[in-house]
């Protein structure tokens, strides 16, 4: 059972900085892309960043140069780092990926969500 498991989220000021982590476990092959997306309430999710199997990187237009997106396939983990961060990126934040499990069988999956709140 391969699982996506969030952490980092938190309460920050503007300007402030959080590290969100994604960190997939179980039987596992090969992790491919991975991304970052976020929802507020009433809106549609919203995809952040993303990441290939080959380390190719995109962001959406509002987070680039504050945002960066890394893996660590050593620990099959993916990081988003929040800098500069202002009261419009209050979301829960979702992380998503493309693994091949054990079997060679390929799925996307979604993490539970991590809360991220800007406010001072």
């Amino acid at each position: 059972q391969v699982q996506l498991v969030e952490s980092g989220g938190g309460l920050v000021q503007p300007g402030g900085s959080l590290r969100l982590s994604c960190a997939a476990t179980g039987n596992i092959f090969r992790i491919n892309a991975m991304a970052w997306y976020r929802q507020t309430p009433g809106k549609q999710r919203e995809w952040v960043a993303g990441i290939s199997g080959g380390g190719v990187i995109n962001y959406t237009d509002s987070v680039k140069g504050r945002f960066t997106i890394s893996r660590d396939n050593a620990k099959n983990t993916v990081y988003l780092q929040m800098n500069s961060l202002e009261p419009d990126d209050t979301a829960v934040y979702y992380c998503n990926g493309d693994i091949t499990n054990g079997y060679y069988y390929q799925k996307n999956y979604w993490g539970q969500g991590t809360q991220v709140t800007v406010s001072s």
